[in-house]
């Protein structure tokens, strides 16, 4: 690969983890939602599968949010590090081979989905928790492979190789076989995808445990696991005296969340909406070609205009995203939001991992500040995917009431046209998450940053 020369062995293998971990991205946050949502249509509780799965999402993120800086204070201990990443990567693979079973059980009997989608939700927050406790190592490892001048570089190239690799292939490939083999082999195919998905991580991760190493790190010494945790609250305070990094993760918790609720969400969303499940993947598919080139073109851009710059840029495509999935009804429309997506989904992400890691201030607890970070990015996707799902659940009670109906008095069609008309004000409510986190970051970070210079 030409546009990976001039990266040393070491970046090269921590960005191929991007690569590895990215087929759960796309198969397991895109294409689990839509299958969950069939399963979901056969339970008597005639709840929305799209607000069932928000409250899961939340639930997930809860889980990693509340964990992260005990998790970052044992991952700054010598040695520690790749070994807790193991565990998590593994954690998350093998959640990923359990969910290739759950499409050749029976949900259609009455009374079996409700077992059937309970099982799909443990093994997508299990799914869900490694992925983000691998995350927390795999970040941390960033100040130990490269240096801060060229963290911009490597951290966006990794989001890059994930697009054009774990986001792409595994994709393209679930979507030929159902091409080939007919809808009738469509659950067949479920299956092969999320086993897909569960070997692929486990293979591609191997670079990063055979060439990245922990240099950053806090020795090991008696009491100094009690000394580290009671040290959390030091971090904290060290935080907030550092006001250019509170400002920072303040601004993130509230804009990276309107981001990750447009991933977790999209084809849940659009499921709801009645749009065909094929070419919302079609349109997944696009955006993962895509993120490559723009990933590219962030990096350039970043380094012309400065990583902040371009991160505003992201956050105020992602506003334009929202109000645009407002209105979004028709399949054409629902590809021109992949696209309006794909501008800046790897850009914002991996902009603000290195503005954060050059904020840190010492960088042998990197574990640690990460943890933290962490706790603001999953406590954020806690509440994004939970407004949607309440926001729309109100709307949709507010739809029956107008019409004289409640959910135990409403048909199921009339339930499921309520459900539809009422999504859009689920997805209209991330637009207030982004007021708040773009006014944080454009009003009030750069008081505190330009004091700093």
């Amino acid at each position: 690969m030409k546009f990976l020369r001039g990266f040393t062995k070491k970046e090269v293998s921590w960005m191929m983890y991007d690569w590895a971990n990215s087929a759960h991205s796309v198969v397991v946050v895109t294409i689990l939602p839509i299958f969950f949502n069939t399963v979901a249509s056969y339970m008597q509780d005639a709840a929305s599968g799209m607000t069932v799965w928000g409250y899961a999402t939340s639930a997930a993120m809860a889980i990693v949010a509340l964990a992260a800086p005990v998790l970052g204070v044992f991952g700054d201990f010598e040695g520690f590090r790749k070994k807790l990443f193991t565990v998590f990567m593994l954690v998350g693979v093998l959640s990923c081979a359990g969910l290739a079973i759950t499409p050749q059980l029976d949900f259609v009997t009455p009374g079996t989905a409700e077992t059937v989608g309970l099982i799909i939700l443990v093994l997508y927050i299990l799914s869900t928790i490694g992925f983000a406790g691998a995350n927390l190592y795999y970040d941390s490892f960033l100040n130990d492979v490269t240096t801060e001048e060229r963290m911009d570089k490597v951290s966006t190239m990794g989001y890059g190789l994930g697009y054009i690799g774990g986001s792409t292939i595994p994709l393209l490939i679930f979507l030929l076989l159902n091409l080939i083999l007919g809808s009738d082999a469509m659950l067949f195919c479920l299956s092969f995808a999320f086993g897909l998905t569960a070997v692929w991580w486990f293979v591609f991760s191997f670079p990063l445990l055979k060439n990245v190493e922990q240099v950053s790190f806090v020795p090991r010494k008696k009491g100094a696991v009690a000394e580290a945790l009671k040290g959390i609250g030091g971090t904290v305070k060290e935080i907030f005296r550092y006001k250019q990094m509170f400002v920072f993760l303040i601004a993130y918790f509230f804009y990276i969340d309107g981001v990750n609720t447009i991933i977790h969400m999209s084809t849940s969303y659009g499921d709801a909406l009645g749009l065909d499940s094929t070419s919302m993947l079609l349109a997944l598919l696009l955006v993962q070609v895509l993120g490559l080139p723009f990933a590219l073109l962030y990096i350039k851009a970043s380094e012309k205009f400065g990583a902040r710059f371009m991160v505003g840029v992201g956050i105020c495509i992602y506003m334009c995203v929202t109000v645009f999935g407002f209105f979004l009804r028709e399949v054409w429309q629902f590809w021109v939001m992949a696209i309006m997506v794909a501008t800046s989904q790897g850009g914002i992400q991996a902009l603000s991992r290195s503005m954060f890691g050059k904020l840190i201030p010492d960088k042998n607890r990197s574990g640690e500040f990460f943890g933290f970070y962490d706790i603001f990015g999953k406590f954020s996707a806690i509440m994004g995917p939970a407004l949607v799902g309440l926001s729309s659940a109100l709307a949709a009670d507010v739809m029956l009431s107008g019409q004289g109906l409640d959910r135990a008095t409403a048909t199921a069609e009339q339930l499921a046209a309520v459900d539809t008309a009422a999504a859009p004000w689920g997805i209209l409510s991330v637009l207030l998450i982004f007021f708040v986190g773009g006014g944080l970051y454009f009003f009030v970070l750069p008081k505190y940053l330009n004091k700093n210079k």
